[in-house]
């Protein structure tokens, strides 16, 4: 089954898409990825994604509108990957609401019945508000993938992903969490005094200076001194969480080594001997080498195991349109906190009459990569 993976991350910059073939046999998973790609929001609609973000206030009817335009760009991504049986849209995270260490909600945008109309394909939508129902955080839902993927890899082993939010997987004991703020801060920081949306090829992280004090200041979050099964987003992290008066290459700078250090001292708590990183901060020089510096564990790419650093979370949707369509749950309850696995999501028949394979009794046990 050919299954297209779509989801616009925390960074809420575009539309990250992939289109992986699977087949299962004796228990494991092979993908073969055919494709993947990233669609840049237009301007404008990522201005008012953006400026539907909390603290800022909307009214229902903008909701209305996002709802549908996001809609339309996801399908505008679908129609343009490639062909496939089956797609699962994530669509974008608009609101995550957590109170006193609990998720009460969650809200992704993006209309599914706009991407069966274009592509005439079923849709699996709307995933972690299942989870969510089941008492869990509905993050990080790529613990699934995480784990399979670790399963092969000898000693303490863990996976990072460092979009918007990172995110760590571990896997003995198997927990998953948000450690903070991956690159939401550094970005807001960029896009304020810019106009740019990212610190390219992290240049100007590495031109200023670390400045300690407001570090040790950031570091103070009580976020961080929460016990996992923990969730957080651009709620906590919003583009006014840091008033500063640094220069810009200063400020980024100690943006860029406050991710470095949160990560690191959760990758050091679990001792740790080999971190896989995905994502686009693996693309930021400047922040991968201030968290090499700051473990002793071997840091490496998730393209190393065959999985596109910048289109893991595609992949994992792909995955997890595949088990919905065969029946079987995608979550991990030790690592977002439900009281059980669940199947996720909705489905919106394609074009013709719905029909899915019949439900599978056993997960798979390994995946690997072509």
């Amino acid at each position: 089954m050919r299954v297209l993976g779509l989801i616009s991350g925390t960074s809420h910059d575009g539309i990250d898409s992939a289109i992986v073939d699977w087949s299962l046999s004796d228990g494991l998973l092979t993908g073969v990825v055919e494709h993947v790609g990233e669609q840049p929001y237009e301007p404008d609609l990522r201005a008012r994604i953006i400026a539907a973000l909390p603290p800022n206030q909307v009214d229902l009817g903008e909701v209305c509108r996002l709802d549908t335009l996001i809609g339309q760009a996801f399908a505008s991504a679908a129609a343009g990957a490639g062909p496939a049986d089956l797609i699962c849209s994530h669509g974008q995270t608009l609101f995550h609401w957590v109170s006193d260490g609990h998720v009460l909600g969650t809200l992704q945008l993006g209309q599914p019945a706009w991407i069966a109309e274009r592509t005439g394909l079923p849709v699996v939508s709307d995933l972690r508000v299942r989870d969510v129902a089941a008492g869990g955080h509905g993050a990080p839902l790529v613990s699934y993938l995480d784990l399979l993927l670790l399963a092969g890899i000898e000693g303490r082993s863990g996976a990072l992903n460092l979009g918007g939010i990172a995110n760590l997987t571990v896997r003995e004991p198997a927990i998953a969490y948000d450690t903070g703020p991956a690159s939401a801060l550094i970005d807001a920081a960029v896009l304020a005094a810019t106009g740019s949306p990212y610190d390219e090829d992290g240049r100007l992280g590495a031109q200023g200076k670390v400045d300690e004090d407001l570090l040790a200041d950031l570091l103070a979050e009580p976020y961080y001194r929460e016990a996992p099964p923990k969730s957080t987003g651009k709620e906590l992290f919003t583009p006014g969480y840091v008033k500063s008066d640094l220069p810009l290459p200063d400020l980024v700078a100690t943006l860029t080594a406050l991710t470095a250090e949160t990560v690191a001292a959760e990758i050091r708590r679990h001792r740790l001997d080999t971190v896989v990183v995905s994502g686009g901060g693996v693309r930021n020089p400047t922040l991968m080498g201030m968290l090499r510096s700051r473990v002793d564990a071997r840091v490496l790419p998730s393209d190393e195991l065959g999985v596109p650093a910048d289109a893991k979370e595609a992949i994992a949707f792909s995955l997890y349109g595949w088990l919905t369509a065969h029946g079987l749950p995608a979550t991990v309850p030790s690592c977002t906190g439900a009281s059980g696995a669940r199947l996720l999501g909705t489905v919106t028949p394609g074009a013709g009459p719905l029909r899915l394979p019949e439900p599978l009794d056993d997960a798979p046990t390994g995946v690997r990569f072509r």
